[in-house]
This record gives structure tokens, C-alpha cells and sequence, in this order.
């Protein structure tokens, strides 16, 4: 999803993007749409073949109705989602998306990343103000402070230059995934977490026959097909860098662990705050002005990108197996609380789905599991040794959440209420 967005006049260009990934290719029909005059220069054109990006939340499918990009998972069997299950030492719990209130056809949805990229970038170039280009930016182009564009090279070798830098980011580690044919999940249209040793392992349809499964025959199988496949883990809190002329969107501005599948929605919700900032503004030549405006951006996107980016790192850090006793209580805690149902399930899959994005309610739901563990232990009669364990539940749900809620900016994300004095003000360009 690595898009970066570069706003200039050079060439009769409005808006120019470099990556046609879901941010890239949304966005660019998305002002397109808005009549603005956009170019995108993506590296290659053909339709990318990875394990990321399969599931879209049900926030994330709302944002595309938004986009009115909805018709994009049509046509290319991907598949309904409605919920999770997981799996611990042989027990289950079903924990279904709070879908009541929405439109019937308001679900997850799952499929091939490379399928659903191609159907946006389609979308993007039947628009006659959208020019889509195959290139390579080689190298950033930048005047006084302000980005003025990149060099880049043609598919056919011709050097060439337009408007877009390049974000390039360090990797802290993989994600393991392969694709399972003809296989059946215990729960049908529902995503798999499986609390497995040393970490949680995730099954769910992206096709009508390309179903991942817990089946062992089909694990076996494509296993000897040699068909395990890594992507990297990335992390990055998204901090702020406004420089004049230019904006990072998507993967090259904001990452978090894959576990819960956040993030096309984060980067949805994204272009559809952008889209709206953008849409007052009849002249974006004055870089500087436009750079202060946009500001708001950063803290306008903290509820919805801070609640995903959160709960992804403090979910994966809980499910993962630990040789630390307070660390499994957490994670049979998490497990329990959750199979409670109610409120219990429904509060945290909310947030998950992005149905709900508010941080505080993830930090009460958060410390909730862990003092519903501490009266696991303390129950019925508590003794010096599940008192000190308990402590140990209640310091190690603090060293888990705070540290990722530090690197989102904890005021912006519980009080994302201040904007800036700038974008308080009329302006019109």
C-alpha cells in the first residue's frame, strides 16, 4: 500500500501519486472523482502476487462505500467475512462482528490482495482525468526546503520527471503464510485465530476454493508443495514530517502488525479524510499554506489509525506463547474474557473491525482482561502466591499497551480534540 502524494502545477498536474497499491490507487480515483488532474507512477503494472492485504475489516468496507470504491470486491470471489473464531488448547469461541444497524451486505471481506489491486487501479484509469504510468522513481527532487518531484524511468528505460519522492522503511521481521486449496473451516465465513506456540496462526478464506484451513492433510500437502511464503513485519508509528509539497500516505507512512488485517482500513479512512481536506481547496500551488492546512491531517486520523495500530501490537504480544507465567495468565485471560460474549466480545471486535474506533475504550477493554485475570487468580480464595502473579498480569499488561500507545503520541491518541489554530481558520486557495 505504499503510495506518496506530491501536489504541484508542473505539466498540468494536480495530484500526482507514486505506488498504485489500494492507498495509491483509492486516492487516485478518489480526487479524480473530485476533478482533479491526477498522475500515478506505479513500478509495475501487473497484478501483484503477495500474502498481505487479504482482509479488509468491516470498517474498511464502509470506507470504500464512502470512496465508492465498494464495487472492487465484486467479481473477484472474494469471500464475506462475519467474524472471527479462536482456538486455545482445544476450546473455541465464536466472536461475531456487531454488524446490527448496518446494510446486510456491510461485512469483512477477504481475497486476493493482487485481484482487488488490479479492480482499483482499473477503476482509477477509466477515469479520463487519471493518467496511470508504469516507472521507477530513481532518485527525489527537492528546492529550499520544498519537494518539487522525482526523476523516474519509463518501462522502457526513458528517464523521465514528474512529481513523487520515495519512503523506504527497515525490516524487523517476517509473516508466514501459504494457500490451502479445497479445505473447509469449522466455522464458514469467519476468520481463524489459532493461540498456537510460539505464535498465533491465522486461517481464512480468500477464494471460493483457496480456503486456509487447520486440516491437517491440507497443511501436510502444501507444505511438500514448498508453497510457505514470507512477507515482512512492519511497525511504524505514523509521526508527523510535514514537508512542503509532499505527503506520505499508506504503507510508506503508517504500519502495524498484520494479526488483525487493519490495515487497508486504516489507509482507507486515510484517503477519506484527505479527500475531504482536499476538496475546499481550488489551488494547491502555494506549498507552504497548503502544508500548514494539512496539519490537521495527522490529528484528525488518530482514532481510527491509533485504535488499529494499538490493539494489533498489544494483540499479537498477548496471543504469542511466552515462557513467562504472567504473560500465559494474560493470554488465557484475553481468551476467557473474550468467550464471555456480550459486551465482553463485542467492545473488542468492534475496535478490531473498525467499527468502533476509540482509543479509551481499548485501553478500559485492555486493562479489563487483565483484572479479569487477576480475579481468576485471586478466586475462590487468593493466596501470596496468585497475588504476586496477579501483580506481575497487571505490570505486564502496562509494559505491553503503554510502550505502543508512547510511540502513537498518548495525547493525541485518548484526546485527539486539538486542532490546528490553521485549519480553524477560512482559507480559500
Amino acid at each position: 500500500m505504499d503510495c506518496m502524494l506530491v501536489m504541484g502545477d508542473s505539466y498540468n498536474t494536480d495530484i500526482l501519486i507514486v505506488g498504485a497499491g489500494v492507498a495509491g490507487s483509492a486516492l487516485a480515483y478518489a480526487l479524480g472523482k473530485d476533478g482533479r488532474q491526477v498522475h500515478v507512477i506505479e513500478r509495475d503494472l501487473s497484478e501483484p502476487d503477495r500474502i498481505v492485504g487479504e482482509l479488509l475489516q468491516p470498517g474498511g468496507y464502509l470506507k470504500l462505500i464512502e470512496l465508492g470504491l465498494e464495487d472492487c470486491v465484486e467479481e473477484i470471489d472474494a469471500q464475506q467475512i462475519f467474524g472471527y473464531a479462536i482456538y486455545k488448547d482445544g476450546k473455541s469461541t465464536k466472536l461475531p462482528y456487531p454488524l446490527e444497524g448496518f446494510q446486510s451486505n456491510v461485512a469483512g471481506r477477504s481475497f486476493h490482495n493482487g485481484r482487488f489491486i488490479q479492480r482499483m487501479r482499473e477503476k482509477a484509469a477509466s477515469l479520463p482525468n487519471v493518467r496511470l504510468e508504469q516507472g521507477t522513481v530513481t532518485s527525489l527532487l527537492e528546492q529550499e526546503g520544498t519537494v518539487q518531484g522525482v526523476n523516474y524511468k519509463t518501462r522502457n528505460g526513458q528517464e523521465m520527471t514528474a512529481y513523487a519522492p520515495l519512503t523506504i522503511v527497515d525490516i524487523p521481521s517476517c509473516f508466514v503464510a501459504m494457500v490451502l486449496e479445497n479445505c473447509e473451516l469449522p466455522y464458514a465465513n469467519h476468520g481463524h485465530v489459532i493461540l498456537a506456540d510460539p505464535s498465533p496462526i491465522l486461517f481464512y478464506p480468500i477464494s471460493s476454493t483457496e480456503i486456509p484451513s487447520e486440516l491437517y492433510d491440507a497443511f501436510i500437502s502444501a507444505i511438500e508443495k514448498g508453497s510457505i511464503r514470507t512477507m515482512p513485519n512492519r511497525s511504524m508509528p505514523a509521526s508527523p514530517y510535514p514537508t512542503p509539497g509532499a505527503l506520505l500516505l499508506g504503507d510508506a507512512f503508517n504500519m502495524r502488525h498484520p494479526l488483525t488485517g487493519g490495515g487497508m482500513t486504516v489507509a482507507l479512512s486515510d484517503i477519506v479524510l484527505l479527500r475531504e481536506l482536499l476538496k475546499p481547496l481550488r489551488n494547491l500551488n502555494d506549498a507552504s499554506a497548503l502544508c500548514k492546512y494539512l496539519e490537521s491531517f495527522y490529528t484528525l486520523r488518530k482514532p481510527m489509525a491509533s485504535t488499529i495500530n494499538t490493539l494489533a501490537g498489544a494483540l499479537y504480544k498477548v496471543f504469542s506463547a511466552s515462557t513467562d507465567i504472567a504473560r500465559n495468565e494474560m493470554r488465557q485471560a484475553c481468551f476467557d474474557y473474550l468467550s464471555l460474549g456480550g459486551v465482553f466480545s463485542n467492545g473488542p471486535i468492534a475496535l478490531l473491525s473498525g467499527l468502533n474506533p476509540r482509543p479509551l475504550n481499548l485501553v478500559l477493554h485492555f486493562f479489563a482482561v487483565a483484572i479479569y485475570g487477576l480475579g481468576r487468580l485471586a478466586l475462590p480464595f487468593p493466596s501470596p502466591k496468585s497475588i504476586f502473579i496477579g501483580s506481575k498480569l497487571i505490570l505486564t499488561a502496562s509494559s505491553i499497551i503503554f510502550p505502543i500507545m508512547k510511540a502513537e503520541g498518548v495525547v493525541q491518541v485518548l484526546f485527539p480534540i486539538t486542532k490546528p489554530a490553521y485549519y480553524k481558520a477560512t482559507h480559500a486557495y
